[in-house]
């Protein structure tokens, strides 16, 4: 009987705890979706505007950019922010995906261009930036 009544504790326990889990895990995403249905809403207006025939060039880029403003707003509350501009290859900020040749030794690991912006969460890479470098074919560059 004793062994029942354990058993019978641990799964209401059991029960209890999943329930929590679960709850908890739905009030800690609420405010992330709740901005992701705004966000959904800008979107939706966004391509109601496209629609008009009158629209010209210049307010469809400036609808564009809010929308994008809009955007990192959402992943600032979140402590996510886009990493800052680098002028040289670093390995733990950056993931080389092309390299580019150059004579000029000074030139080593310079960033070309940004393929994807790297995002950070606090202190942390969340996602680093893939960028196109300079390789020196010379041999003075460090790797």
């Amino acid at each position: 009987m004793t062994t029942e009544l354990t058993q019978q504790a641990f799964d209401t326990l059991y029960e209890e705890l999943k329930q929590y889990r679960e709850n908890f895990l739905e009030q800690a995403e609420k405010p992330l979706l709740l901005d992701l249905l705004l966000f959904y809403d800008s979107m939706n207006w966004f391509r109601q505007s496209m629609d008009k025939q009158d629209m010209s060039e210049e307010v469809l880029v400036d609808s564009f950019q809010y929308l994008m403003d809009e955007f990192l707003e959402i992943l600032y509350r979140r402590d996510v922010a886009p990493m800052e501009e680098s002028e040289f290859f670093d390995r733990t900020r950056h993931r080389a995906v092309r390299a580019q040749e150059t004579d000029n030794a000074q030139d080593h690991e310079r960033i070309l261009k940004v393929i994807k912006r790297g995002f950070q969460r606090g202190n942390g890479i969340l996602r680093p930036e893939e960028v196109e470098i300079y390789r020196s074919t010379n041999g003075d560059g460090n790797s």
